[in-house]
């Protein structure tokens, strides 16, 4: 575009006789150009405005009502259905303008950045593998907002107390805590409203105080103001996780352990890069010391001891020392329980990793107990043997059996087992070759397919296995000097007893 200086120019010296060729060589213009503005006589054109497009609003709306408020659709359908010439751009100001279109979200308040006012945290679900198989984890982040320093851990499942032993943990590490926390409207911590106005669980309250810091909930859809919380656990899923294996739960958390304490910690963090490590050395000062004495978090469960010493949590059972069965108190902390009995600590015991069940636990360095739990139960596996080896049909009809979800295993295999023997082999193999036909699971059904089977001739039931020596046993030859009794009473009545 030629400058409206230039154009005079150019106009005033094809005024005073220089030809079109030597005003374009002189001033760096195409002879064309030069040409064009003589025509115009040094003139600027005035500037092309674009003819205003006039669409029907009530098009717009309907068509936004149509793509479900997603614009770039829209505009498809207004180019290419409607023959509508608009740009995207004209398109989105033209919604906005006549308040069709979603408002954009508005932004939390700004809240400036200061050593020691606040962490945050949260937690996220992911899917991982672990030692082969795809398990679902929640990972729970704290956030230093002013040193960008991160703590995490994983769970399998997160509730209050799991929320206070991560904490903990995670401050006891630190050794120092900032003035407030800041979190989601979790019910978790929260009782009942949203934001500021939310009032916290007088339990967590109390957890906070011992700490010296405060929960405080964002506004209801502002994530962004715990932002860095949120690309935080982005980093989690981007960072941490691919291209890592897992064997257990504790590799797991100590993968994770070393990921964000060690480091994370030394990798600079943020726009303007900061060393967390570095900035959390400059923090100390506005932050709150902890104390080394602090108790971990704990809950108190009462238990009873069965006969042979055996106290059940959480599916497994730990034996008791001593020889009074009264009840016991339980103190189950995060990664132990203790338990307790007349204010005296009996025992401690590290927790299984979770999906343990059903397995005993005593002291370590004394010999196990020679009973075994009361209530302990016991593995199928050798009835579903003896099953199997019955032969076909049988081995088919248990793979489909045992995939039915809800059904519980074991009790069924026991009575499985105990159906099978109370008929012969081959009319139990017809009834579960019937029953496999058309996919019955219910053991009354089983047994009602072979009385059918029964009726009709074709099967038949165990005979009673009787020991032809019973005669030669001396508990049988003690009792053959006794009386014979009187069971006439018993025998059917014979037909001349009716007339």
């Amino acid at each position: 575009m030629i400058a409206t200086d230039k154009r005079k120019a150019i106009y005033l010296l094809h005024q005073e006789g220089m030809k079109a060729a030597e005003i374009a060589r002189r001033l760096g213009v195409s002879r064309n150009t030069v040409c064009a503005i003589i025509e115009q006589k040094g003139e600027p054109l005035p500037p092309r405005r674009a003819v205003k497009l006039d669409i029907d609003v009530e098009l717009l709306r309907r068509l936004y009502q149509q793509c479900r408020g997603h614009i770039q659709r829209v505009y498809e359908k207004l180019v290419e259905e409607e023959k509508i010439p608009i740009k995207y751009s004209t398109l989105t100001q033209r919604l906005r303008g006549l308040g069709i279109s979603r408002p954009a979200l508005v932004r939390c308040e700004e809240v400036p950045d200061e050593p020691g006012a606040e962490m945050q945290h949260d937690t996220s679900v992911y899917q991982i593998e672990m030692g082969g198989q795809k398990v679902k984890v929640l990972a729970s982040l704290l956030y230093l907002r002013y040193s960008k320093r991160r703590y995490l851990q994983f769970y399998p499942h997160f509730d209050r107390f799991r929320m206070q032993c991560f904490f903990h943990e995670a401050l006891t590490y630190w050794g120092y805590a900032p003035r407030q926390c800041i979190i989601d409207n979790t019910n978790l911590a929260r009782l009942r409203g949203t934001g500021r106005q939310a009032l916290i669980v007088p339990e967590m309250v109390a957890f906070s105080q011992q700490y010296g810091f405060e929960f405080i909930c964002h506004a209801l859809k502002h994530p962004d103001r715990k932002a860095g919380e949120e690309r935080g656990l982005y980093t989690v899923e981007i960072n941490f996780l691919p291209g890592r294996t897992f064997a257990s739960w504790a590799d797991l958390n100590q993968q994770a352990r070393q990921w964000a304490t060690e480091r994370m910690e030394h990798r600079p963090q943020g726009k303007v890069p900061v060393i967390p490590l570095k900035a959390f050395e400059q923090e100390l000062s506005f932050l709150t010391p902890l104390s080394t004495h602090l108790p971990a978090p704990y809950r108190r469960h009462d238990r009873g001891t069965d006969q042979y010493g055996y106290m059940a949590f959480a599916g497994n059972y730990y034996w008791v020392p001593g020889t009074d069965r009264a009840d016991v108190q339980v103190l189950e902390y995060g990664e132990q329980i203790k338990i307790y009995q007349a204010r005296v600590c009996l025992a401690e015991y590290p927790l299984p990793a979770p999906g343990v069940t059903n397995q005993r636990f005593y002291p370590p360095g004394q010999p196990p107990p020679v009973h075994q739990p009361q209530n302990r139960r016991h593995s199928s596996a050798e009835e579903e043997q003896r099953l199997r080896a019955l032969g076909d049909p049988i081995p088919a009809y248990l793979d489909f059996v045992l995939s039915t979800p809800g059904l519980q295993r074991h009790q069924y295999l026991r009575h499985l087992l105990a159906l099978s023997r109370q008929m012969s082999p081959e009319l139990f193999r017809q009834s579960v070759a019937r029953a496999h036909q058309y996919r019955i699971t219910s053991l009354t059904t089983l047994e009602r397919i072979a009385l059918l089977a029964l009726q009709a001739g074709s099967g038949s039931w165990a005979g009673v296995a009787v020991d032809e020596q019973l005669q030669q046993r001396p508990a049988y030859q003690e009792g053959a000097l006794t009386e014979a009794p009187d069971l006439s009473r018993y025998e059917p009545p014979s037909p001349s007893d009716h007339e």
